[in-house]
């Protein structure tokens, strides 16, 4: 969430940044109440002076062996007024904290500004889309004709089964296509812990309110969640985002533990309510799917250069997969609630002819912080001051699986095991 104290005395700004990303701050519904805060306020100082005053008048006349009945029915006066104006501020608070919880961050100075995503910019691209000698197939249809015997029914990737189990939005894959797709998850876990410096995690799948909460999920994308009937309130995660980057909520590090960089595999899921006749076509879209995440805990002034570092390791396991993709920076109307500035890889898929979105990383500020009280010790000043947190995608592993299978494919059908992932895969060539 935003700093209450920005809101209170630079609301005009505040509103005026928000407007970059498309948003009507409340501004009157907000200056309304802080104005009723501030006369209960005064109000609240001036009886308990009162209160003060008249128990002191109290116990001068008892001393003295003086009445009083007066003083003391003023005292109960004021103490009724108290417990009014206690009420009426605790009214004020809650509603202005709602008010404040679906407010979202403010775009950073260095993200462009535009309406939407037709207005972001593309930074650079990285290797070159193949060239077939034959007509391509998406990933459904390749799925489909892959495998032999028992595994042959329904293909390698199989939606006809899951949607039995399941429902529709929801996958199952066979024999060596499942293999690959675990060997993704190793080899993305291996390429950030023994090279770009990130811990493993190993984090709940099921988290409370307040997680979601502290990380921007909740109140605002209620919907999106899949929540679990009982006698505690539980959500499905709808990203390892949600559970690494709580690991530090109510805490304090020290400096000399900065910054942090953690790493998780999780399944992830989404309702994606309101998404529908959007991408529904093969593993673009599910209920359910895998993602490596990576999160940064940074001090303030070092979170953009964690950014960009945190693009880089993302970049390097599409590299590593030689996929075609291009860096995209999010302009202020498309970027997420929560973060401040965002960068989008787009890997190529030949089936569509283009670029589809296969991680997120963004820079959140001192927003969910804020929201999770994670904080770090300066040590030059001795006091707490929040963290700024980063983190993203590296990547998706269906939406990498699918990329491999669009760019790797043959003629025959077949896909052509990546060299990147051969050592995870004892060496097989092909999966037919």
């Amino acid at each position: 969430m935003l700093d209450p104290k920005l809101l209170r005395n630079n609301l005009q700004e505040v509103a005026l940044q928000l407007a970059r990303r498309g948003y009507t701050l409340e501004t009157d519904k907000l200056a309304e109440l802080e104005a009723e805060r501030k006369v209960i306020q005064v109000k609240t100082q001036e009886l308990q002076a009162e209160r003060k005053s008249q128990s002191k008048a109290i116990g001068m006349a008892k001393k003295n062996a003086q009445d009083a009945s007066e003083a003391m029915a003023a005292v109960a006066r004021v103490g009724d007024e108290l417990k009014t104006m206690e009420s009426r501020l605790k009214v004020i608070l809650d509603e202005t904290h709602a008010i404040q919880m679906t407010i979202p961050n403010m775009p950073h100075e260095t993200t462009p500004d535009g309406k939407d995503e037709t207005e972001n910019v593309i930074l650079r691209s990285w290797g070159e889309p193949p060239v077939f000698d034959f007509t391509t197939k998406d990933h459904v249809d390749l799925g489909a004709q892959l495998g032999s015997g028992w595994s042959a029914k329904g293909g390698l990737m199989d939606f006809e089964t899951a949607a039995k189990l399941s429902g529709a939005r929801f996958s199952s894959l066979k024999g060596s296509l499942a293999r690959m797709h675990r060997a993704l998850i190793q080899l993305m876990l291996d390429t950030h812990t023994q090279h770009h410096g990130y811990t493993e995690t190993y984090v709940p799948y099921l988290v409370k309110p307040d997680a979601l909460r502290g990380t921007g999920q909740l109140p605002k994308f209620k919907e999106e969640l899949f929540a679990i009937d009982g006698e505690q309130e539980f959500h499905l995660i709808p990203t390892a985002e949600v559970p690494v980057t709580n690991m530090v909520r109510e805490s304090i590090l020290d400096e000399a533990e900065l910054p942090l960089r953690l790493t998780a595999h999780t399944p992830c899921y989404r309702s994606e309510a309101g998404a529908y006749g959007k991408d529904v076509r093969g593993l673009i879209r599910q209920h359910q799917f895998e993602k490596v995440e990576m999160v940064q805990i940074v001090k303030p002034e070092e979170s953009l250069q964690a950014l960009n570092e945190l693009l880089g390791h993302a970049e390097k396991i599409l590299q590593l997969l030689e996929l075609p993709y291009q860096v995209v920076e999010l302009c202020s109307g498309d970027i997420g609630f929560s973060a401040a500035k965002t960068y989008d890889l787009e890997v190529w898929l030949p089936a569509q002819e283009t670029y589809r979105e296969i991680s997120s990383c963004s820079n959140f500020s001192d927003f969910q912080a804020r929201r999770m009280q994670a904080r770090w010790r300066n040590s030059e000043t001795g006091k707490p001051e929040l963290v700024h947190t980063i983190n993203g995608s590296g990547l998706a592993v269906g939406r990498t699986l699918v990329a491999i299978m669009e760019n790797y494919q043959q003629a025959d059908g077949s896909i052509k095991v990546p060299e990147a992932l051969k050592p995870y895969m004892d060496g097989l060539e092909f999966i037919i």
